[in-house]
């Protein structure tokens, strides 16, 4: 399974969650982004296609080989009917199964059928929907999927309700990092401010305020900027007369590099520590 990407927070102090947000245990806020019911229309007829095509070879050999042994009429319309069963039934379940979720049409829309609660789907999950699929898909002519897929806000069919499965849209945006380096005067704050205080919620608004604000009007940069800087003045200290935009700027950089600092320093101490934690005891044989 795909990792999924962490909603952007908004700058209101509750976060509504919605359809498309997975909440884990550890309640943290997931966006899985399921697949839109035109992508999925677009796999499945490609898997469809594939499941005619896999029929229609299995209907010529067996003509090629009726003709060439006069085999029984009844023989070769009980292997067709095998085809059928195994392409429309067998291969998807298989296939969904060995992949964890992806077939040829999924791997093209960039999609992956995973379980309610995110995780990887098993024999069960890939068997209920490929059963539920030779009635809605084929019986149907796809009609019965579309209908069901219109009307559920992740575009489930039928058989995905019944597996309690979702297709999960795996092609994000690549991530485009807006960091800001530290305004130049600035420097002498930055090397006796305090900013460990301020909370991880209001930096992360502060962020997406910063990331926000080149696309945003100037009257509504200024507000949200003040009120931000309001909210955020009562965790720094101290406080240095400039303008609120530039002290976001300020804060989110300082924040930023204390905490790469931090890392770093974490990591090179794990690798001093790395020969005593995975070496064995003194005196202990090397088998």
């Amino acid at each position: 399974m795909a990792a999924p990407i962490l909603r952007p927070v908004a700058w209101a102090n509750s976060l509504d969650y919605d359809d498309e947000v997975l909440v884990t245990g550890e309640a943290v806020a997931l966006d899985v982004r399921p697949a839109s019911f035109i992508l999925r229309a677009a796999g499945t007829m490609i898997d469809v296609l594939l499941s005619v095509l896999l029929v229609l070879l299995a209907g010529l050999l067996t003509s090629i080989w009726q003709a060439a042994t006069g085999a029984d009429d009844a023989i070769s319309q009980a292997i067709i009917l095998s085809s059928v069963v195994f392409a429309v039934v067998v291969v998807p379940t298989v296939v969904e199964t060995l992949t964890h979720g992806r077939s040829v049409g999924k791997l093209a829309i960039g999609a992956r059928v995973v379980r309610d609660d995110g995780g990887s789907i098993s024999l069960r999950h890939a068997l209920i929907r490929s059963l539920t699929g030779v009635l809605e898909i084929y019986g149907t002519f796809g009609g019965l999927a579309i209908l069901v897929s219109l009307l559920n806000p992740r575009a489930k069919r039928l058989g995905d309700l019944l597996a309690g499965t979702y297709s999960q849209h795996e092609r994000v945006p690549h991530l485009v990092s807006h960091a800001q380096p530290l305004p130049p005067g600035l420097v002498a704050w930055a090397a006796v401010a305090d900013v460990a205080r301020l909370p991880d919620r209001l930096s992360r608004r502060i962020a997406q305020f910063l990331a926000e604000s080149p696309r945003m009007v100037p009257d509504a940069r200024s507000r949200h900027a003040a009120a931000l800087a309001a909210e955020a003045a009562p965790f720094v200290s101290p406080v240095p007369p400039v303008p609120p935009e530039v002290l976001l700027l300020g804060m989110a950089a300082l924040r930023r590099e204390r905490e790469a600092s931090g890392l770093a320093l974490e990591a090179s101490r794990l690798e001093r520590l790395a020969p005593a934690l995975t070496g064995r005891p003194h005196g202990f044989p090397d088998r």
